[in-house]
């Protein structure tokens, strides 16, 4: 199909004031419909929980603290099952797809279209500026505000800082990524912190979900889920052209991965055997990434002693609704990956979140909410410190869920200014 050019859009403008000028209540009717559309860009990939997550967390932002508006989801990832899964829950989000060519242009007339309807486009929350092409055909195309939402901005390249120059909003995923910021020169009062908007996301499947804790005989908080993670997620074993990564890149990967993945999950199954023994209860280990399925049984379950292992599940992959439902009834959720817990806080569950010094500056936003106890660096970290933190929340729930409480409390509040502030642009 021709990319859509800046010209095609001028040329259609000039239509629609044609219109205006032979009937004045058409160009009106154009006008009040658009007057409070966004234009988002999320949906990065769909073999990860938490990227699908975010977009369903960014559209109930959206939907809860600016409801008369109208939003178009341009969404990367074209996965036929996550598509469904959003319509499913957000039947009033139109959803279009299409790709950015190096000019600039778009190959689908439906992108164009949202542009001319679209008061501001907004990018979702993500690890960077994964859309900055899209970004940059908004750019090329009309002088309409643009902004981020919820993204972590690490030493953002100078095409990336190009567009954020120009942005009317940067939220950023956690406070230190506007530190990054300065440092090259990008400041001032529309950079804010918003955490990730999987902070946000509401969605659930209790059916599914009930139906495999039924299953597997789990019961409502006698059970804690754990998901493993290596230092590096390895792309290249799943992603086409080995995800473009060179020789060199892929055996860095493999042997910083090699190197460290027993001595980190060793100490998560300290916590998973101390758990077992103490109160007899049952371990669910779980993915966040497709991946993950693959290194359970290596990492978390085959050096177990033999007397735990009949009290360990392992579960498959799996979407994000599900996963809620599963977390909603768990005792708590010790992640090595960064999205499970946000999930589980959502759904009440306490969490813990074991960082791994290669996982990016995302996990310094549960720094900014104050959950510090709940973050354990896993390099400075010991099992028995993983131990005895679990022991404290399956002897004193309730504590646990006040402290969840204190943190959960501003989100809320931050999406609420954030989305203000969005609303007064349009």
């Amino acid at each position: 199909m021709e990319n859509i050019t800046r010209r095609t859009l001028i040329k259609n403008t000039s239509l629609f004031f044609l219109a205006g000028l032979i009937d004045p209540f058409a160009s009106f009717s154009v006008t009040l419909k658009s007057a409070k559309t966004i234009l988002l860009v999320s949906g990065w990939q769909d073999v990860n929980i938490g990227d699908i997550a975010h977009t369903p967390g960014l559209l109930n932002v959206f939907e809860t603290f600016m409801p008369d508006a109208k939003i178009i989801l341009w969404k990367r990832s074209k996965g036929e099952e996550v598509g469904k899964l959003l319509k499913k829950y957000f039947p009033k989000v139109e959803i279009i797809y299409g790709n950015v060519d190096k000019e600039k242009n778009v190959d689908n007339p439906e992108i164009m279209e949202a542009l001319k309807q679209a008061d501001v486009m907004v990018h979702g929350s993500g690890p960077l500026l994964v859309a900055a092409d899209n970004l940059a055909f908004w750019m090329k195309n009309t002088d309409k505000p643009f902004g981020v939402f919820g993204t972590t901005l690490q030493s953002p390249n100078e095409y990336h800082q190009s567009i954020l120059k120009e942005a009317s909003f940067i939220y950023t995923r956690e406070t230190l990524s506007i530190e990054h910021l300065e440092r090259v020169g990008i400041a001032g009062s529309h950079i804010q912190f918003a955490p990730d908007a999987t902070f946000f996301m509401d969605i659930r499947n209790d059916e599914k979900g009930d139906q495999f804790l039924k299953e597997a005989g789990l019961e409502d908080r006698k059970f804690i889920c754990v998901i493993p993670r290596l230092r590096f997620t390895p792309y290249h074993e799943f992603n086409p052209n080995k995800n473009g990564w060179s020789d060199t890149k892929i055996k860095e990967v493999e042997t910083v991965n090699a190197a460290k993945k027993e001595e980190d999950h060793a100490k998560l199954r300290e916590a998973m055997i101390a758990y077992v023994k103490e109160t007899g209860n049952k371990v669910l280990v779980c993915p966040e990434m497709t991946y993950q399925v693959d290194i359970m049984d290596e990492l978390l379950i085959n050096p177990l002693p033999e007397e735990i292992k009949p009290f360990v599940i392992k579960r498959g992959y799996w979407f994000p609704d599900e996963a809620a439902s599963v977390y909603r009834k768990a005792l708590a959720v010790l992640s090595f990956e960064c999205h499970s817990p946000i999930i589980a806080a959502v759904n009440e569950t306490p969490f813990f979140y074991l960082r791994q010094p290669e996982d990016t500056i995302k996990g310094h936003m549960y720094y900014d909410l104050g959950f510090n106890d709940w973050i354990f660096e896993i390099e400075q970290t010991e099992g028995s410190q993983i131990t005895e933190a679990l022991r404290e929340i399956w002897t004193n729930l309730t504590a646990a869920q006040q402290y969840l409480k204190i943190g959960m409390d501003q989100v809320s509040d931050i999406y609420k200014q954030r989305v203000e502030s969005v609303r007064a642009l349009i």
